[in-house]
């Protein structure tokens, strides 16, 4: 880090980096950032499968992974598998969850990808699930572990910004919807804003009241209701922070020139920081950025740089959190109960929208009971 403020932006790691792995899934997520991920940090990945086992076996190869399974099933019959990490569509993500705590006796944690699940009903099950087999369960919201974000959550612990007035997230990024998105109940507010949802969290709390619009987005063909989101998030502390998730951004690849970027800032009595997500210029590695000015810093401009990239690098800090939580007898930093809030949260925006109403967190908490 140049222009050092000695930020604590990078995870915790582990003591034990052998914890034996087994890699449910072996798409892009898997291929890219996770294997990728677990090899740079020195962990354990000693088993794949996946629906498709040629897919499965090339990426074993890619990444060296001893074995790989003819089947899901047969991975999770694996007797030395000690964590899995599930990296399968979110309809499917429940059911892998609860064959495994059926057949794996000796199982001591889950890495479920986000979201956990596209309803808070089945999400509290599979967290009620996992708790009373003893098996530590966290989820892998890895925008926490940006470079830039965690980074900000530190400056937002010292105090140099104050009293948060009004944070923003500006996303105009086009995602690659993959095929499974097609069909679900919602697109972006499950499967792109709880990124940014589940980061305002991580911020500053649950919020207490929703306000949210949403419309199709242009480029995406598939039927869909939520494509653009726009939603405020109402804290009694007075703090508010919002969202434009553009996921249409102009017609950049319909024939015009592009000006593609997520930006965020954040507003307090005593400071300013603001921000930049490298992950649109992906595959380019382009690290996130922090620039801060506080009072508590002699209100000029400090900007701490980094190498690391959210696209692979934040994906150790989401293995890790769990490796630690199970190795320390404690909650990971994104377990999944925590995790039911953001699920609830991302019900509460879609709700908003569609209903054109004011929403809180806690209502979709309360009826999933």
């Amino acid at each position: 880090m140049s222009n050092d403020l000695n930020l604590n932006y990078l995870p915790r790691l582990p003591r034990r980096k052998d914890w034996r792995i087994g890699c449910v899934g072996a798409g892009f997520i898997m291929r890219d950032c996770h294997l990728v991920a677990y090899r740079q940090a020195g962990f354990n990945p000693v088993a794949i499968a996946s629906r498709n086992l040629e897919t499965a076996r090339s990426v074993a190869e890619l990444h060296a992974v001893a074995r790989c399974h003819a089947s899901i099933a047969d991975l999770l019959s694996d007797p030395e598998i000690e964590v899995l990490d599930i990296a399968v569509p979110p309809q499917a993500q429940a059911g892998v969850i609860r064959l495994a705590i059926e057949r794996k006796r000796n199982l001591r944690g889950v890495l479920a990808q986000k979201p956990l699940a596209m309803s808070v009903r089945e999400a509290r099950e599979v967290v009620e699930l996992c708790e009373r087999a003893g098996v530590v369960l966290a989820v892998n919201q890895n925008m926490r572990y940006d470079q830039s974000i965690r980074a900000m959550k530190d400056v937002l612990g010292r105090g140099w910004i104050g009293q948060p007035v009004l944070a923003t997230i500006d996303m105009r990024a086009i995602p690659h919807w993959m095929p499974w998105a097609q069909g679900l109940r919602s697109l972006s507010t499950f499967v792109m804003s709880i990124h940014h949802l589940d980061t305002f969290r991580y911020w500053f709390g649950t919020p207490d009241r929703v306000l949210a619009s949403t419309r199709p987005d242009p480029r995406t063909k598939f039927a869909h209701g939520d494509g653009l989101n726009l939603y405020i998030l109402e804290y009694d502390n007075g703090c508010r922070a919002m969202s434009c998730d553009d996921v249409w951004t102009g017609p950049a690849r319909e024939g015009t020139e592009g000006d593609i970027y997520i930006r965020w800032r954040v507003e307090g009595t005593d400071g300013l920081a603001r921000g930049t997500i490298g992950w649109p210029s992906y595959p380019e590695k382009t690290p996130s950025t922090l620039d801060v000015s506080s009072k508590h810093l002699g209100g000029v401009w400090q900007s701490p740089r980094w190498n690391e990239v959210w696209f692979p690098d934040a994906f150790v800090g989401t293995m890790a959190q769990l490796l630690c939580a199970i190795e320390d007898g404690a909650a990971p930093e994104i377990s999944g109960r925590d995790n039911l809030e953001t699920i609830a949260l991302c019900e509460a925006v879609y709700h908003a929208a569609r209903e054109h109403r004011a929403t809180t967190v806690g209502e979709f908490l309360d009826v999933a009971r």
